[in-house]
């Protein structure tokens, strides 16, 4: 299942970037694959660079990181972030914003490629059908950052919050 995922940038953070499209597969029960494309003037974006060994790392969000929050049946759910740097993070939630703990998942990784694409891959121990926010933080070299959304609810920014839980991937067989 292959499904493409438009995103776009919060109204109260303008971006250089022109769009952001992310190519969402599920390859198997637990296995997540995401593509990131993002289009425009990548020169103006602060780009963290390759890692030498890309690692478990806190805080990725606070410069250009590409996201995805993916729900099971219930209220948990978890958070997945991965830098261009090859660097990543995933952390469970029991609920809205509670119960954040560090998330054992098997084999997560991204790599930036030129020409602005970032491919992720983590495999998650999660049956049954999925719902995802999709989400990505763009910094500019001049320190303004955008926050980018399939779906933005009302008010400030909140990748957590359900407003954004807009993709639905079916239970595989």
């Amino acid at each position: 299942m292959l499904l493409r995922v438009p995103l776009v940038p919060h109204p109260d953070f303008p971006s250089a970037i022109d769009r952001i499209e992310v190519k969402v597969t599920r390859f198997a029960p637990h296995l997540l694959g995401l593509r990131y494309f993002v289009f425009g003037p990548l020169k103006k974006l602060v780009i963290p660079p390759a890692a030498e060994q890309p690692e478990r790392r806190d805080e990725l969000w606070k410069t250009t990181c590409f996201e995805a929050f993916v729900r099971g049946e219930g209220e948990s759910y978890y958070e997945l972030n991965f830098a261009p740097s090859g660097d990543w993070a995933a952390y469970g939630f029991t609920g809205y914003r509670q119960g954040m703990a560090d998330a054992k998942v098997t084999n997560p990784h991204a790599v930036w490629k030129d020409g602005g694409v970032l491919a992720a891959e983590v495999e998650l121990p999660l049956d049954g059908p999925w719902r995802l926010a999709i989400t990505a933080v763009i910094e500019e070299k001049r320190g303004r950052k955008s926050y980018w959304s399939a779906a933005h609810g009302e008010g400030a920014p909140d990748f957590h919050a359900d407003a954004g839980f807009v993709v639905d991937l079916p239970a595989l067989g």
